[in-house]
Order: structure tokens, then sequence, then C-alpha cells
């Protein structure tokens, strides 16, 4: 949340109205080594009913790469990403950007939701100067622009991509989200605890990293808990017809399905789930996270529960500003959690880059890694000692027929610091 003032370039093209929303540092990087990055947001608003926009492409400026889906299937996905990213980009640069003079130069490049593309337009935009990169939010595509990026040593800074394994081992990629380690959990302790759920189904996307990673997070802990894996299902990305495998699923006979693939499949799959008479609650993970699941899922689908980052009916400041602001530039509210995601992505690039003692990716990189109490959207971001995961909040929502509130809060869960367990939280 944080925006950047094109010196000389800019005369009049800043928000007009735009309240600093400093959301980065409290403390800049600069002596001790520590970054206490706990500002916070504030709204950027309108005078006269109208917005004039930063300049974000200034071709002078530093040059910040954003990697999304454009195109494809998870293109609900890629446009609130962008936007996001836009959002965040005009406010780091309407509030003086890094206070150099020099503009920010905003690249964007679609992968049409397909991973080796992901790769090829991470390859381009470091090609083209990029000292950083943000996305994606599918971990798949994710792990391809990072095998691109880290041999160039230039940061990635994912959006929505939770499987665990993503940043082991690597020192330039970082994430804004919380981890399947942590959502799969979520999801178990809330079967478990409060749907009172003891036979669960798995249903998995074998093809994409992030379910089978999901599947296998909750597994282990709803084992853990007590409770017993009937059976697990798998199938592919774009699959349609799931009627055979559910009639398997049917047979062991489950109180409960754990689907964990993306929204394209799961909604079809709930729809024909009830076709075959498998009439049990249906929980899955971020992954559910886009209004095309309720049209697919149809009233099957309402009812059933997901894990997600945030929602819009949260009371926190940093929530309701972002809102007020998304409405301003793009009128209504972020169709998924991704809008806020991508904000966040972008706000905290923005805030390194501002921090960092050397304006390129090796120190983008260092103050990334530096970074704590980033208020963000999605929640509070600490990177220092994460190994680029930072300890989120997860929710619990219900998804349902109101247009105006079509993913209902219904639980909160906080990391424990000991053990990374889940643990009851309040209401945020």
């Amino acid at each position: 949340m944080r925006t950047r003032f094109i010196y000389g370039a800019l005369a009049g093209a800043l928000i007009i109205g735009a309240i600093g929303i400093s959301g980065c540092s409290s403390g800049s990087g600069g002596s001790g080594g520590t970054s206490n990055t706990s500002g916070s947001t504030g709204t950027s608003g309108t005078s006269g009913g109208t917005t004039t926009a930063a300049n974000i492409h200034d071709v002078n400026g530093y040059k910040i790469g954003l990697v999304a889906s454009l195109n494809g299937a998870q293109k609900p996905w890629g446009d609130d990403n962008r936007k996001g990213a836009e959002l965040a980009a005009e406010e780091f640069v309407a509030n003086g950007g890094v206070g150099d003079g020099k503009g920010i130069n905003l690249m964007v490049e679609d992968d049409a939701s397909m991973p080796e593309q992901g790769g090829s337009a991470t390859e381009k935009l470091i090609s083209e100067g990029a000292i950083a990169i943000n996305g994606e939010v599918a971990s798949g595509i994710t792990q391809q622009m990072e095998v691109v990026a880290e041999p160039k040593g230039v940061p990635v800074i994912a959006v929505g991509a939770t499987r665990t394994d993503l940043t082991a081992g690597h020192s330039n990629i970082f994430r804004v989200c919380y981890t399947d380690a942590f959502q799969g959990p979520v999801m178990a302790k809330f079967a478990y605890d409060k749907l009172n759920l003891r036979r669960i189904a798995l249903i998995t996307d074998e093809k994409q990293p992030y379910s089978v990673g999901l599947s296998d997070a909750f597994r282990a802990y709803f084992i853990k808990l007590g409770g017993t894996i009937v059976d697990e299902e798998k199938y592919e990305t774009g699959w349609t017809d799931f009627r055979s495998l559910l009639t398997n699923v049917k047979a062991k006979n489950p109180d409960g399905l754990f689907m964990s693939g993306y929204f394209p499949e799961t909604g079809p799959l709930a729809r024909q789930a009830k076709e075959v008479g498998l009439d049990v609650k249906m929980l899955g993970g971020d992954g559910w996270d886009s209004s095309q699941i309720l049209t697919s899922g149809g009233d099957a689908i309402v009812g059933q529960f997901f894990c997600n980052h945030y929602n819009n009916q949260e009371t926190r400041p940093e929530v309701q500003d972002f809102l007020k602001k998304w409405k301003a530039k793009y009128g209504g509210t972020p169709g998924t959690t991704m809008g806020a995601l991508g904000y966040d992505a972008m706000a905290l690039t923005l805030d390194a880059l501002k921090r960092a003692k050397t304006k390129d990716p090796k120190g983008i990189i260092a103050a990334l890694a530096d970074t704590v109490g980033f208020k963000g959207v999605s929640g509070v971001i600490t990177l220092k000692g994460m190994h680029g995961n930072p300890p989120k909040r997860a929710i619990v929502v219900t998804l349902t027929n109101d247009r105006n509130n079509p993913q209902k809060f219904v639980k909160a869960y906080d990391m424990d610091p000991k053990t990374g367990e889940p643990v009851d939280a309040p209401n945020p």
C-alpha cells in the first residue's frame, strides 16, 4: 500500500485526494539490518467525482514485472491480481515513491494460466530489465517462474501460491499468502471440531501441485485429530464429467468431501455429487475463490465451506480502506481475494524497493527478507526469519446466494507460534 510520485512526469497525475498509505515502514531498512514495516494503510479517494491515476509506466523508472493469468481458466484471479497490483503501484507513485525522483515502470505479462508460459513470461521480463517480479496465484505457474528467476538472482513475490515446498531451499522467493501446510490443517480442524465429520473422502486434481499438496496436508492433520480418510479419487484439470469418480466415493459412505482443486472443476464436482446422491458436507481450500464456482456449482455448492485469506466484511481498517480505493478506481468490490493479495504483493515489493540499500535485485531480496509487521489487506506480513513464508491468519467462509456477501465469514484461525498448528482465533 505505498505509492510513488514520478517527479517531473507527474505534475497533476497523482490520485486526486489520495491519503498517504505508507503501509510499510515505520522503520527504514537502513540501519541495524532490521526493517519494521508497521505502518498503516490509508485511503485514496476522489475529488469532484473524478480520479486521475498516477503514471506507473514511466519508461525511465524502476522496472517491476508482473506475471498474471489474463487469459485461460484462471483469468478471474489474473484480472484481480493485475488490478490490485496497479492500484498499489499508483498509490506508491502518488505518495512519493522511492523518493529519489525516479518513477516506476510496471511491466505485465500474460501466462494464459499455463505453467510453461509463466516461465517464458518471467524470462521476457528479466531480459527487459525487471528487478523484481510479482506472481503468481497458481503454485504450478509460480514454480516455473522460480526456475527462471533464481539463477538470475531476481526476487519473485508470490501472490497466492500456497504450495508448501515452493520456497524450500530458495532465498529469492517470498509470498504474501499462507501455505498449504497451514490451510490444510485449518480445514481439517474445522471439519473435525465444528462440523463433527469423521469419515472424509479426498478428491484431488493430480495435475495441480497445489491440489496434491493441499490434500496431503489435510489428510495428515485430519488423521492426527482422529478422523478417517475413507477414499481418495483423482482427476485432471479440464475434466467435466466426474460421475464415475463420485459413484466410487459414494460407495465408501463418507460424511464429508474435501475437494482440493481449483474452482473450474470444483463447481461441477459439487453439482454432480448431488446428482449421484452424494449429499454430504463439502470443503476446500482457497482454490475455490471465484464467483464462477456459484454459477457452475449451483445450489449444490451453496452452504459449503472453504479456506480464504480475508473477507470483505472484515472491519479492519486495512480491509475497509482497500475496498474504498478499489471502488473508487474500478467500481464494486474485487471478484476474488486475489485483488487484495495482488495489492499486498505489489505494495510489499515497492516497500522493499524503497527500503533497499541498493536498488537492484540483491538489495530488494535483502529488504524483503528483513520485513517485519507489514500491514497488508490480507493481514500482517512478517518475513524475517520465515524463509519466505509469512505466518498468516486463515479464515473459513461459506458460500451463499447473497450477491452482496457471497462468502460469509464463519471462523478464524491463527497459527500457534510454537507448533505451527491452527488455533481458534477471535473474529477478524
